[in-house]
């Protein structure tokens, strides 16, 4: 699949993956047509085609270009992973491209953004799920119970954005 679909994204962005991987795959290329097509997109694809990558590269490369005044302004992108393990794998997964771009960002002398994550799961401890309402992070990953007890409580507030 042609590169051509990574127009779009930031010039950061578009180098992170260059530098990263060969091409994007057939599942990603679809996606990122379809959600710049303003599109609600379902990914369905094989185990290892960049699956998590398609559905949030587009996310994270909106939130690095923000104006940096509007960074930590409240929860931009929900992930509900249905079960706690594939959650903190999703995050782990997440953290290459955040840490990546923001290193070709700073290479480059580019004023990107930050984009912080959280995960909120069941067993978050209480400190972090203080912080977490005090300082929303801009991508949330959680699970379909917490995200319940989330939107139940007084912190839904914290989703409103």
């Amino acid at each position: 699949m042609p590169a051509a679909c990574l127009e779009r994204f930031h010039p950061c962005t578009r180098t992170w993956f260059a530098e990263s991987f060969d091409a994007p795959t057939p599942a990603q290329a679809g996606a990122w047509s379809s959600i710049a097509a303003g599109q609600h997109t379902l990914v369905v694809a094989p185990t290892g085609s960049g699956k998590t990558l398609a559905a949030f590269l587009s996310a994270i490369d909106r939130l690095v270009q923000r104006a940096p005044e509007h960074a930590g302004s409240g929860v931009r992108t929900i992930y509900v992973s249905p079960l706690k393990a594939l959650a903190v794998d999703v995050e782990r997964n997440l953290r290459s491209p955040l840490q990546g771009i923001r290193r070709v960002a700073e290479q480059a002398d580019v004023r990107l953004a930050p984009v912080e994550m959280a995960i909120r799961t069941g067993d978050t401890p209480a400190a972090e799920r203080r912080r977490f309402a005090k300082t929303p992070s801009d991508i949330l990953i959680t699970t379909p119970e917490s995200l319940y007890l989330l939107l139940t409580s007084s912190a839904r507030e914290m989703l409103r954005t």
